[in-house]
Formats: C-alpha cells, structure tokens, sequence
C-alpha cells in the first residue's frame, strides 16, 4: 500500500482508499486479513478514531467483514463492488473536467484521444 497520506482530502477516506486500491491490484484478495487498525495508525501516523472511521466506511460497504477476534478480512465480492462504484463516477470525476480544461486549452477531442493513445 502507498505510504503517504496528503493534507488535500479527510484522512479516513485516504485510509478506506489505500485498502480499497490495495485490493484492485490483487495486494490483498478475496478472504484476505487487512492490516489491522493499529498497523495502519503506526504506519500513517493519524489517529486511533480517523482509522476506524475509514475502516468502518469499508465494513458498512461489505468491501471487508469482521471475524470476531480475528481480525477483518477482504469479502469475496469486493474488488467488483469497488470497481462498479469507481466505474460509475470515473466519468463526473476524471472525463468531464479533462474535457473541460482541453476546451480552454483548445485541444479538440481528436487531439486529446491521440495524447491518451501516446501513453
């Protein structure tokens, strides 16, 4: 998982985001254990309750389930519950502001699908 935090969003979501991006990329899989809270409070330095915040928002989603004692651990259906969610704001939150800023720059749309080919 990335190992900085930055000041531009609330730190829990960063948290959710981490475990979140971690289990797209296949760093943590269907069944398995998540860092624990302590773990992640020691490696972010942030706050005890700014975890579970994060964590929670995770467990509430069923992104990761609780076994009693045990720990959390990654559900089996969370990298598509993810991937669906992401899919359906990536066009709000990525495309339309792209769009917007090469309109001000004059880049036409041709121009844009060419410079996204390049990569």
């Amino acid at each position: 998982m990335r190992q900085a935090l930055d000041n531009d969003r609330p730190l829990f979501l960063q948290i959710k985001e981490l475990i979140e991006d971690a289990i797209l990329t296949g760093e943590l899989a269907p069944d398995d254990q998540i860092p624990s809270n302590s773990q992640l409070v020691s490696t972010y330095g942030v706050n005890p309750v700014t975890v579970h915040k994060g964590v929670s928002l995770l467990l509430d989603e069923g992104i990761i389930y609780k076994r009693r004692g045990i720990g959390m651990y990654v559900s089996r259906e969370a990298p598509e519950r993810i991937r669906t969610r992401y899919q359906k704001s990536f066009r709000a939150e990525y495309i339309e502001p792209l769009l917007e800023r090469a309109v001000l720059l004059g880049i036409s749309i041709e121009e844009l699908g060419r410079m996204m080919g390049e990569r």
